[in-house]
Parts: structure tokens; C-alpha cells; sequence
């Protein structure tokens, strides 16, 4: 189960937001689980909501000039409402003084109350997805991941099918290595699934008879990503007995894999001397792409082959 201590949720966003830590230090083990936020219907993050509220609730000026309107008794009355919601954090965007009522609440319901100087809105843009990757559904998959041609493309395959080999071929030409043998797979949104490198394993290729490449060093900064989503798995296979004449040349039908709930486009290519899998690698995120925006390949020369018997019968 996935969490984001917001102890760490500072620790991470601290530079990029400015964040300063005002009160509530007592509430730094507090965390957001994957489990509980999925359960709920809680929004993850957003302006101060008392009536609806968020797992983390901002405060901009406008809900601070709220607060500061309210008389002893009502503000009293708010703040019960917000230690009874469960928000397990409060963030100040853009505001010049902290009220001590807000600073005194923070520190005896043990809620980190923090502070940036950033807008409400950009704020709220970079905590949430920041947590979002934190909480995602997550996997592994045994494959080498790269950016080919802007396309996330995981190739998989048997031990011993070179997929390490053809992996560095398409280094060579250009394309970007994300990772070797493992790749996490988190589920970003309900259609993404964003492929990482193990920390351990980032900037390798393992390649038989050379072992183990530094890619990085080797190509360059340009020659490696830190994540990319993943949209094609090309399978390698090797056909029994090395015959192609059983595989059906024009597939009809889509193929795809679910990983996660997600559906990821699939290709299969039989692997057998002299066939340029590079080149055929390529040309598959090209025709991914061309899917994409609605141009389909297969569909247009059926199309046309139809057409032109059609033509003939006249």
C-alpha cells in the first residue's frame, strides 16, 4: 500500500515551493495511504472546505479574510468543523501574517500548518500531482523500457531473445533508455502508466558478452530518461521450427495487454536472422503514433482493396 508521510511531502516540496514549517510539528508522522484516499470521497487537495473538505487544505487570502471576519465563537465553530474533516495538513499560499488562532489550533490538533510564498493555484497544481505519484498503483515488469521516437516502448520477450542487443541499437540510433530488466510501472492517472528505473539500476544495460553498459557515460545525457509513459510493448518471439508462413501477416484485430486496468497496445515480431528489429521497432511507434490520430493503416488498405472489388463487380 502506497503512502506520502507528509513529513516527506516538506522534505520534497520544501525548495521548490518555498515551503517554511509555521506549527503543528507534532503531526510530522501523519500520512495519506493509497487504501484510505481510494475509500474516500475526500478531494486530495484544495482550497480550506469545510462542508466538503480535502485531505490537504490550502488557505489563500481569501479564506484567511474569511476566517479573520469570523467572531470568537464562529471561528471556534470552524475550527471544530476542521479538526472533525480529518485534514491531515494545512498549507498558507501567498499570505503575508498567520493568524495565532490558526497557529494555536495547529499545534493542539498536532496538524502541520506550512507557508509559501506561492500562489494558491500553483501550489495546489504541484502538491497534487505530487501526491498522486506517490499514492499510485504500482508494478514491475521484466522488459528493457526506452523512448523511441517519443514513444514509450517496452520490449519483452524470452531470456536469451536480445533484447538487451537490440536495446543498444536503438541507443545508438538515437532513442532513450529508461530501464534494463526491470521497470515500475505506476498507474498516473486512469488511462497513463508511467514506467521509472529502479534507483539501483538506472543508467545500466546489461548486454551478454560485454556486461554491464553505463549508458549514460557511454551516450551521453541525452541517451537516457528518468520516466516515460508506457504506450507499446513489442513482444520478441522466436517462431517454432523458424517459420513464418504460420503467422498470420495481416492482423485484423488490435492487440493489447492490461497492465493495472490499463490497456497497453501490443506488437509481436518474430525474431530470426537478418531482420532489421531496430528498424522494425521504429516503425511500429510510427504506426503507434499514426493510430493515435486516427490514421490506421490496416483499416485504409482494407478499405481500398474493398473499393476496388467493388469497382471490378460493376
Amino acid at each position: 500500500m502506497a503512502q506520502v508521510y507528509i513529513q516527506k511531502l516538506f522534505q520534497d516540496k520544501q525548495e521548490r515551493l518555498g515551503l517554511t514549517w509555521v506549527a503543528g510539528s507534532d503531526g510530522a508522522d501523519r500520512v495519506l495511504e493509497s487504501e484510505i484516499v481510494n475509500a474516500s470521497d475526500k478531494g486530495i487537495i484544495g482550497h480550506l472546505n469545510l462542508i466538503h473538505p480535502n485531505w490537504v487544505q490550502v488557505i489563500s487570502n481569501t479564506e484567511l479574510e474569511y476566517l479573520r471576519n469570523l467572531d470568537p465563537a464562529a471561528l471556534g465553530e470552524a475550527f471544530a468543523q476542521l479538526q472533525a474533516s480529518g485534514s491531515l495538513c494545512l498549507i498558507l499560499a501567498g499570505v503575508e501574517g498567520v493568524p495565532p488562532e490558526l497557529i494555536a489550533y495547529a499545534n493542539n490538533t498536532r496538524t502541520p500548518l506550512f507557508r509559501s510564498p506561492q500562489s494558491s493555484v500553483h501550489l495546489m497544481w504541484m502538491v497534487r500531482h505530487y501526491i498522486i505519484k506517490e499514492l499510485a498503483d504500482s508494478t514491475s515488469r521484466h522488459g528493457v523500457f526506452l523512448d523511441v521516437l517519443g514513444v514509450g516502448v517496452m520490449i519483452t520477450g524470452d531470456s536469451g531473445v536480445g533484447k538487451s542487443e537490440l536495446a543498444l541499437e536503438l541507443i545508438t540510433r538515437g532513442n532513450g533508455l529508461v530501464a534494463d530488466d526491470i521497470t515500475e510501472l505506476y498507474r498516473i492517472s486512469p488511462e497513463t502508466l508511467e514506467g521509472r528505473c529502479p534507483e539501483l539500476l538506472r543508467d545500466f544495460l546489461e548486454v551478454r558478452g560485454l556486461g554491464v553498459l553505463n549508458i549514460r557515460t557511454m551516450f551521453g545525457e541525452t541517451a537516457v530518461r528518468r520516466k516515460k509513459s508506457l504506450k507499446l510493448i513489442v513482444h520478441l518471439h522466436r517462431p517454432v521450427g523458424g517459420d513464418l508462413s504460420n503467422m498470420e501477416r495481416l492482423p485484423l484485430n488490435a492487440s493489447f495487454q492490461e497492465i493495472l486496468g490499463v490497456k497497453v497496445s501490443t506488437v509481436n515480431i518474430p525474431v530470426m536472422a537478418g531482420r532489421n528489429l531496430a528498424v522494425l521497432v521504429e516503425a511500429a511507434a510510427r504506426n503507434f503514433v499514426l493510430q493515435q490520430r486516427g490514421i490506421d493503416t490496416m483499416q485504409e488498405f482494407i478499405a481500398r482493396h474493398e473499393q476496388q472489388m467493388l469497382d471490378q463487380s460493376n
